[in-house]
């Protein structure tokens, strides 16, 4: 997809399955983020505004930071209502696929996925999966609020992005391009927000909710990973934080109190690398940030069953805790050393 436009064969696709007004589901990734959401909540405004029955469908609930968003309220989480959420996009016409580009990233929603016979994919993470009727991929594009801004404008629909849809849209590339820090952002990204703020976005609103949210018991599991749980590698310009469920018993944990961690590692003065390990039920989530041509996707996807982007990925292990770290800190050097700074 070039920075202006997505490819016409496939708009033109979109167009004719878009030509009258369906049942629409719309569906994103496992703990979903500000991207996430935005995008999801963003085109199911656009959809709506066109004639369209349009629903989003995530498969766990999101952390409550992103309940400002417009339409948060109506999203149906597999986790809260399993039936509605499952019989929502077995009854579609068409679903729309957001922000992941393999199935199994959608967790107990896959199954239902598969069985609707048409897809659309709007992504921009590498290496996606040719499960999708219609296929947008872009992993240029700083985030997937991005791609369907752009989408939208390339089906003639660019009038439609009211208040409600350019908020939802304006958020997700806020977080998923770092407030434009990250160097996805382009000339191009910096035109599509200031578009999405012509339709009156209030900025206080969303940084506040973004920034401004955080309960008490976050900031002490912040201060103790900091403190606590921080190593610090100097001759591998590496910075390690591990947190076990214990930990975050102990500050009364809730999704999406962990968001951001990883990042502090970065802002160390000569660190390349952050990592950020975290303790659930059922597995170890592994967060990777990096600077540079150090590639931590191809990592995760080699060692951690993950992927993402290059300077920015996540993946998962299965064996206990401080083996997953163990395991990690033995190839880390390796790593290191093949990517020299």
């Amino acid at each position: 997809m070039s920075e202006h436009s997505a490819p016409p064969e496939q708009l033109q696709k979109l167009r004719e399955l878009l030509a009258k007004p369906k049942r629409l589901a719309i569906v994103s990734h496992y703990n979903p983020d500000g991207d996430a959401i935005g995008s999801s909540l963003g085109l199911m405004h656009v959809l709506r505004a066109a004639g369209h029955t349009a629903r989003v469908v995530l498969p766990n609930t999101p952390a409550n930071f992103l309940d400002f968003l417009p339409g948060r309220s109506e999203v149906l989480c597999l986790d809260r209502s399993p039936d509605a959420a499952l019989s929502t996009i077995r009854t579609s016409d068409l679903v729309f696929c957001l922000d992941f580009n393999q199935l199994d990233r959608i967790g107990g929603l896959e199954e239902a996925v598969r069985s609707v016979a048409t897809k659309v994919l709007i992504d921009h993470h590498q290496q996606p999966d040719t499960f999708a009727e219609v296929f947008f991929s872009d992993i240029s594009a700083s985030s997937t609020c991005q791609m369907v801004a752009d989408i939208v404008a390339g089906l003639g629909m660019d009038d439609l992005i009211g208040l409600e849809a350019a908020t939802c849209l304006y958020t997700g590339m806020i977080t998923d391009s770092g407030s434009f820090r990250y160097k996805t952002s382009t000339p191009h990204t910096l035109r599509v927000a200031a578009r999405l703020l012509e339709e009156g976005v209030d900025l206080d609103t969303i940084y506040s909710a973004i920034s401004d949210t955080h309960s008490a018991d976050r900031m002490r599991l912040l201060g103790f990973a900091l403190t606590e749980r921080m190593t610090v590698l100097p001759e591998l310009r590496t910075v390690v934080i591990g947190l076990n469920m214990d930990d975050l018993e102990q500050f009364n944990f809730k999704p999406g109190d962990t968001e951001g961690f990883v990042n502090y590692g970065l802002s160390i003065q000569g660190m390349r690398l952050a990592a950020l390990f975290i303790e659930r039920p059922d597995m170890v989530k592994v967060s990777l940030r990096s600077k540079g041509n150090l590639p931590v996707d191809r990592f995760l996807k080699e060692h951690f069953s993950g992927g993402g982007h290059a300077n920015a990925a996540g993946g998962k292990a299965t064996e206990p805790f401080q083996d997953a770290v163990a395991r990690f800190m033995s190839l880390l050097p390796k790593l290191i050393a093949d990517h020299p700074a």
